[in-house]
């Protein structure tokens, strides 16, 4: 698939969050490329990767913004959320003070796309399955963060192992074809 082959009415940028190391670059390249590294990068700043995709023979060019998670970045996020279509918020669900801040700020997160991005779907990634026992997990209290931030979905993921990866990022990318494709159909 060629640049020039996709128009603009399919290209999507799309906003990663969350708390510096939980996961965010990790997901995007377990999703893009279909490798984990195991030794932690610190992102400084942000960094994107592109990714195309084809559905019902349209061509989609994704453009994911990883924003560094750390507090000393804060200057800048705002011109990093600029013209996003979508945000995927990733927390870890490790069960130490990681696992815990994360989840709590999930909503500061939200705030933040909010402010900067408008209404656009928010997916919630819960991180790091592959650290804990799943059965163990308090999936109503994850639920109601979802419902009462009036998130699109929550999924349970793990960049090492892939578990839940591809769906997760599928379901966001197919709301914004469905939802670009029924916007052009009221034009």
């Amino acid at each position: 698939m060629y640049m020039n082959d996709i128009g603009s009415r399919f290209r999507f940028k799309i906003t990663v969050i969350g708390d510096g190391r939980v996961g965010k670059t990790s997901l995007i390249q377990k999703f893009t490329q279909g490798s984990f590294q195991e030794e932690y990068l610190k992102t400084i700043g942000a960094q994107f990767s592109v990714y195309d995709k084809e559905i019902n023979q349209d061509k989609i060019r994704l453009i994911f913004w990883d924003i560094a998670g750390q507090n000393d970045f804060n200057f800048a996020r705002p011109s990093f959320f600029k013209n996003s279509r979508a945000a995927i918020i990733v927390y870890s669900l490790e069960e130490n003070d990681l696992g815990k801040e994360s989840f709590n700020h999930i909503s500061k997160w939200h705030e933040d796309i909010i402010k900067f991005c408008g209404n656009v779907p928010v997916v919630l990634f819960a991180n790091k399955a592959d650290l804990i026992d799943e059965n163990g997990l308090n999936k109503s209290e994850i639920q109601e963060l979802v419902n009462n931030r009036n998130l699109f979905r929550y999924f349970i993921t793990s960049a090492k192992t892939g578990y839940g990866v591809i769906e997760a990022f599928n379901t966001i990318i197919d709301e914004l074809y469905r939802n670009s494709k029924a916007l052009s159909a009221e034009l």
